[in-house]
């Protein structure tokens, strides 16, 4: 019997995977690659970048992770408020400041101002219900955060908007992977204090691209990680779990002490075929919004304008956002290399018109308008490499309701313990310390079984005393 099987080898997978290396482990993970969606390539002094692309910095479990595995990561250099609409592209500046410096109808000026107020207040507010308190656990923090304007929709809260003032909106909400009418009040007013520079700060990139961090994670486990192995099945006995999966056409079982059950929440609700009730129901609640990225690999030799800037919102266009991964090579040199690498990501409804798209028409639809973006017609003449990844179920969102279902969440069951992003607010930070927390969980359920064992004697005469 196993100590733990730890089920999916995404970021959150690996977090409790790695705080769980001591014990006899298996991680099974469906796919034929780990990360989920932390997906890079090096290629040479860049990488192609498709998945998550900022992490959370000083006092953090990101931080914890990356200083265990020996990863290095930096703050991004240059800016990451840069804005391309409408012909113009704002550099530098407060980002309060762009709807007076973008060119658009005054109706839209207006409303922009008059809605960016009204955000604003929000996120006043958000900062102080964010804010840690002393003594505090960290589920009720996250509990408040959740709780925040949980009532209505963002799009409810910042009222009809013409066609500028919407865009401006929703290039910076939809990056949470949902829609302006699907998305909560609270969550949108809290994706702007990221951006507004009044969250938990994600400003931090990893040397190498993002998969440097999960594949030394994978490295260190070797064969207790095993690859194409689907699971089907998670089944309570009295004192342990069996997990029945596939893998090379072939069905396997394995019976562990306990489980992690770090898959997206739809597989989750699938295979805990006997997760109690309500838990299963709240996992089948969880909703999740689409991501298509595309990687650009370029040759250029000169010094280029955005060599400065790392992230571009791009409201109107086909991403919604174009992100310089390159800068943190940008930021550690004196003479400026050849070459270069981008990524666009669409969520939310871009994401979805592109999904069923062939690649090269995809890659066409992108290019055409980062070079737009960019301001540089031969933009595609440096391009070497270009590659699309896309993500249905994606990143998860808070809509109107979910803060009911978080306690049933974080409850969890007797031996299978619950991680993902989501289970909270903060992307990959909630990955991995949502993977620390069931490691912890599982170390003491195995803690609680070896003082059991010890508990049981043998008499001289054979009989247990």
């Amino acid at each position: 019997m196993k100590d733990v099987v730890v089920i999916g080898a995404g970021l959150a997978g690996l977090s409790a995977a790695w705080r769980l290396r001591a014990t006899d482990l298996l991680v099974l993970e469906a796919d034929e690659r780990v990360g989920g969606r932390i997906q890079s390539q090096r290629r040479g002094d860049y990488w192609l970048n498709w998945g998550g692309h900022v992490f959370a910095g000083t006092e953090s479990s990101t931080e914890e992770l990356l200083n265990e595995t020996g990863v290095e990561a930096v703050d991004v250099p240059g800016s990451l408020q840069a804005l391309s609409m409408n012909g113009t592209l704002i550099r530098k500046g407060h980002i309060a400041t762009y709807p007076l410096r973008i060119k658009m109808p005054m109706r839209d000026r207006l409303a922009t101002v008059r809605a960016g107020l009204k955000v604003v207040a929000g996120v006043a507010r958000y900062t102080r219900v964010v804010r840690k308190r002393a003594g505090e656990t960290g589920a009720s923090r996250q509990q408040r955060i959740y709780d925040f304007a949980n009532d209505q929709t963002f799009d409810d809260y910042v009222g009809e908007l013409p066609e500028d003032a919407a865009a401006l909106f929703k290039t910076t909400v939809t990056r949470s992977a949902g829609n302006m009418d699907q998305i909560s009040a609270g969550a949108g007013i809290g994706y702007f204090s990221l951006v507004l520079g009044f969250g938990q700060g994600l400003g931090r990139g990893i040397v190498g691209g993002p998969s440097t961090l999960t594949h030394a994670v994978a490295d260190t486990l070797g064969d207790r990680l095993q690859l194409g192995a689907a699971v089907t099945e998670v089944v309570n006995k009295p004192d342990s779990v069996v997990v029945r999966y596939r893998q090379g056409g072939i069905d396997h079982e394995v019976e562990a002490r306990c489980v992690v059950l770090a898959t997206t929440a739809d597989v989750s609700h699938r295979v805990g075929v006997d997760l109690p009730a309500d838990l299963r129901h709240a996992l089948g609640q969880i909703k999740y919004g689409p991501h298509v990225s595309t990687a650009f690999l370029t040759n250029e030799t000169t010094p280029q304008h955005w060599d400065d800037i790392y992230a571009i919102a791009a409201p109107k266009r086909s991403f919604a956002i174009a992100l310089n991964q390159a800068s943190i090579v940008r930021g550690n040199e004196t003479v400026r290399k050849p070459g270069g690498s981008f990524m666009t990501f669409s969520p939310a409804a871009l994401g979805q018109a592109l999904l069923d798209l062939p690649e090269d028409e995809v890659i066409e639809t992108h290019l055409k308008d980062l070079s737009e973006v960019l301001g540089t017609p031969d933009f595609a003449s440096t391009v070497v490499e270009a590659k699309v990844e896309r993500w249905a179920v994606a990143s998860p969102y808070s809509f109107p309701g979910r803060a009911e279902l978080q306690p049933t969440l974080l409850r969890g069951a007797d031996r299978v313990f619950l991680a993902g992003d989501y289970l909270g607010t903060l992307y990959t930070e909630t990955s991995i310390t949502t993977g620390f927390h069931a490691a912890d969980n599982v170390k003491n359920v195995l803690t609680s079984d070896r003082e059991r064992c010890a508990h049981v004697t043998t008499t001289p005469e054979g009989n247990l005393a």
